[in-house]
């Protein structure tokens, strides 16, 4: 929001797109870390979209097809959830029942099945989770479309629209991977350690069944 800020934005320049993989450290309690699934220090591929209100659609169809995308890579296969109002949040009531029937309309416009998460949204905004399961069938929180009408309005962000007057853009807060450490871990136990050809680390072994083809096996390494 402050980079944001830093000058005058016009409607023309919007949709403005800020991503980054952002390092967090969480303080968690004894006894609840485990392996790469929860960790103390993770990275997020964490992005924040400022647009204008009539860009909203777009951006979230946009974002739902990059999701479901992604996941095909990896042979998963994504559900969404919409996650509403919680009790504790922050800003006009009104903003949220119109963010919550931007993201149903969204959801709806993209075909894709969808369920509710009641009062399970961002204290500044609902949001669109979206869940895959591994190959031992465990459930796991991926990725997040979230869309927020307060921070903007409590930062004081704005753009100048066609009419020459100042706006007030929505930020889209988005992750793909949510924690890579986590992601990670998750391929590992979903794979066996078999990963697809393209993700392994070593794609390529060369092993000589014996001496007599061992030099030859080193020109193949060469």
């Amino acid at each position: 929001a402050l980079i944001y800020s830093t000058k005058t934005r016009s409607y023309q320049d919007l949709p403005i797109r800020y991503a980054e993989f952002g390092v967090l450290h969480r303080n968690e309690l004894s006894g609840v870390l485990g392996g790469a699934f929860r960790v103390r220090q993770f990275t997020i591929d964490d992005a924040h979209h400022f647009i204008r209100p009539d860009q909203i659609q777009q951006e979230i169809l946009d974002l739902l097809s990059l999701v479901t995308e992604f996941y095909k890579l990896f042979g998963f296969k994504p559900h969404f959830y919409l996650a509403t109002k919680p009790d504790k949040a922050m800003g006009d009531p009104k903003l949220w029942e119109e963010a919550e029937k931007d993201l149903e309309k969204a959801l709806k416009v993209a075909k894709v099945k969808y369920d509710i998460k009641e009062k399970d949204g961002a204290f500044y905004g609902p949001k669109i989770d979206i869940h895959i399961k591994d190959s031992q069938d465990r459930d796991w929180q991926l990725a997040t479309i979230q869309l927020d009408f307060q921070i903007p309005e409590k930062m004081e962000l704005e753009y100048v629209g066609t009419d020459g007057k100042p706006k007030r853009p929505v930020i889209v807060h988005r992750a793909i991977l949510g924690s890579l450490e986590r992601f990670i871990g998750i391929l590992l136990e979903h794979y066996q350690g078999n990963l697809p050809l393209w993700l392994s680390p070593v794609q390529v072994t060369i092993l000589p069944v014996s001496n007599k083809v061992e030099d030859y096996a080193r020109e193949v390494y060469l």
